[in-house]
């Protein structure tokens, strides 16, 4: 494992979303929740070609990077590496957290998926950097999810690691106080920031 995250870095967590952003070019979507305070990006593009992945990784570096914002790219080892990303994000059906730390470079950063207390201490113990824990509630952007964990869910994987926890899943403005008094580092949102008509704003009421 690598050296802790700057403070807050996990606070604000955009998971992006290109389908949702209204027709707005992704990188003027994800710069305006910078601006609302979004502290970290994960890049997913689960149906786009590695190109396109690329090309979309490669733009919100140049726009991310001057910020102090880090990216990380869903799924793609290959793509984060190739761009130039800080980390990758992992879920339980994708490469072993394991395997991508041996190929990954020092200081690359590695987020792992988990929804239970033995996924999250399996991922820990492989070298995961911080945990995603998924879904907190019930969310419309994946249907493919394990049943929701819930806030006492969420609690139980808290006592059992030390790493950061990210929680997503159907989080918003209306709940965001409770999942950090959970246990949780930080929030990760997806269509609460990227299908917002003002990122920015959606990204303050989520600080």
């Amino acid at each position: 494992m690598n050296a802790p995250w700057p403070a807050g870095c996990l606070r604000l967590y955009l998971v992006t979303d290109e389908a949702l952003a209204g027709g707005r070019p992704l990188a003027a979507a994800v710069g305006a929740a910078v601006d609302g305070g979004v502290t970290c990006v994960q890049l997913r593009a689960k149906t786009a070609s590695a190109r396109r992945i690329l090309a979309q990784a490669r733009e919100l570096l140049a726009l991310l990077l001057p910020r102090g914002v880090p990216l990380i790219v869903n799924d793609r080892l290959d793509i984060a590496l190739a761009a130039g990303a800080g980390g990758v994000h992992v879920g339980q059906d994708d490469l072993p957290c394991a395997a991508v730390r041996r190929l990954a470079p020092p200081g690359f950063r590695i987020g792992v998926s988990v929804s239970t207390v033995a996924e999250a201490r399996a991922a820990e113990a492989d070298g995961a950097d911080y945990l995603g824990v998924s879904p907190v509630f019930d969310t419309p952007t994946k249907r493919d999810t394990p049943r929701a964990a819930g806030l006492e869910g969420l609690r139980r994987i808290r006592a059992a690691t030390r790493l950061p926890l990210v929680a997503i899943g159907g989080i918003h403005a209306g709940n965001a106080a409770a999942v950090r008094a959970a246990g949780a580092d930080g929030l990760a949102v997806v269509s609460a920031i990227m299908a917002a008509p003002d990122p920015a704003a959606a990204a303050r009421q989520l600080c």
